[in-house]
């Protein structure tokens, strides 16, 4: 059967800016994706994505003609929970309250009128279900699904050996290792929960990894780093210095010394050599942070809460983010002191101002750093970066008053 998941209209917004460049299903948070979660959990050879139009080309529906699934993309899956939409009936829906969490339709191409017009059998879910509605619940649930990623990935396989005398680990029995991992006298620690090593990916000299912790496929752990729990490296990323309770989603490097905590990195992001970022604000009071959906700062609830950087942005040496900072898709930033705690996309400065950073631009440091995995910059990745920068326009508050193209200038890639 046809698994489709779904952009459920009132938490994409509110996901953004992660959510200009994928949909909601393709968010990582602990070691898989959540179409990933689903597919694995489903044992489905391919899901499809109802998203955007202008998304749609990166990440195609596949087939809408005849029986499907379909599933809100920002609900993160458990046992239970796939029990109840595996036992869907045709023409029935699953809720969580007010929320749709799957459907059971005949057609799947009659979705959007079903979701609409409303569904005439209708099902409770068991429990509450674990959905990602806002930007910091993908760092706040990082550590309890690594947990229950790990436990999905790893039933009934033997992990590789550690394979070297100078390592030291604690609780061994929460440690997998997949093929080709290499490791050089590092500290693995995983009594507080599971360390999950990928494919290829290495841990280099004198690294101190704490779980729960996913270093996914193809990804480093730099020397000296110090990783202190709930953190997710993503995919062909590179990680050093002091991190806590954040997401790489993948091809992003923070490869030098500088704190990242409680927060949440794009994918083809850079972090310059000591950047750092405040989680916690002084006087110990709830974090604000910019929502593009309500088109103000608004309160987290959350005590602890530092970055959140929408693909393809990067920053200089020794920047400084201010606890609670949103910057979008395409950003480059630079320079002394705290730039603002909103720094909208595709933006070029720091502190003491911004100009707007070109689609030529962007487009030439975009192909140097995707060259470098291997990967193109193609007509794909061009027009969902062109569909984005339109999309923000409102947000680049000098443009309205004096555009100025942006000079060459000076970040670490």
């Amino acid at each position: 059967m046809t698994i489709l998941l779904f952009d459920d209209p009132l938490i994409r917004p509110r996901l953004l800016p992660f959510t200009f460049t994928r949909p909601v299903a393709a968010l990582r948070c602990g070691i898989l994706t959540i179409a990933e979660k689903w597919q694995l959990r489903l044992k489905s050879e391919q899901v499809g994505y109802l998203t955007e139009a202008y998304l749609q080309a990166k990440f195609p529906a596949g087939n809408t003609q005849g029986p499907a699934l379909i599933i809100n993309g920002a609900v993160c899956p458990d046992d239970l929970l796939v029990q109840q939409v595996q036992s869907l009936q045709p023409g029935e829906a699953l809720f969580d309250e007010k929320m749709l969490v799957a459907a059971h339709l005949s057609d799947a191409s009659q979705v959007a009128e079903l979701i609409q017009d409303g569904f005439q059998r209708t099902r409770d879910v068991a429990e509450p279900v674990m959905a990602i509605k806002e930007v910091w619940h993908l760092f706040l649930r990082n550590g309890a699904e690594i947990r229950r990623d790990f436990d999905l990935l790893t039933k009934g396989r033997q992990s590789a050996p550690v394979g070297d005398a100078h390592t030291i680990v604690y609780a061994p029995e929460n440690i997998f290792i997949e093929e080709g991992v290499k490791i050089r006298a590092a500290i693995l620690n995983a009594e507080d929960g599971p360390i999950y090593l990928g494919k290829n990916s290495q841990v280099h000299e004198g690294a101190i990894i704490k779980g729960p912790l996913a270093l996914c496929e193809g990804s480093h752990i730099n020397a000296g780093a110090k990783m202190r729990g709930d953190n997710t490296v993503g995919p062909f990323s590179k990680v050093g210095g002091e991190v806590g309770n954040s997401i790489l989603l993948g091809y992003s490097n923070k490869g030098h010394d500088g704190y990242l905590g409680n927060s949440v990195i794009g994918e083809w992001c850079n972090l310059g050599a000591d950047t750092n970022t405040s989680n916690l604000k002084n006087n110990y009071a709830p974090v604000k942070i910019w929502s593009h959906s309500a088109g103000r700062f608004v309160n987290t609830g959350q005590q602890f809460c530092g970055l959140m950087m929408g693909d393809h942005s990067k920053c200089g040496i020794n920047t400084m983010f201010n606890t609670g900072t949103v910057v979008g898709v395409g950003a480059n930033i630079f320079g002394a002191g705290f730039p603002r705690t909103f720094i909208p996309s595709f933006s070029w400065g720091g502190s003491a101002g911004f100009e707007t950073f070109r689609l030529p631009k962007v487009a030439e440091v975009a192909e140097r750093v995707m060259a470098r995995r291997h990967l193109a910059y193609d007509a794909t990745e061009q027009t969902i970066m062109s569909h984005v920068f339109e999309a923000t326009a409102k947000d680049r508050v000098w443009d309205r008053a004096a555009p100025a193209a942006p000079q060459a200038g000076g970040v670490e890639l």
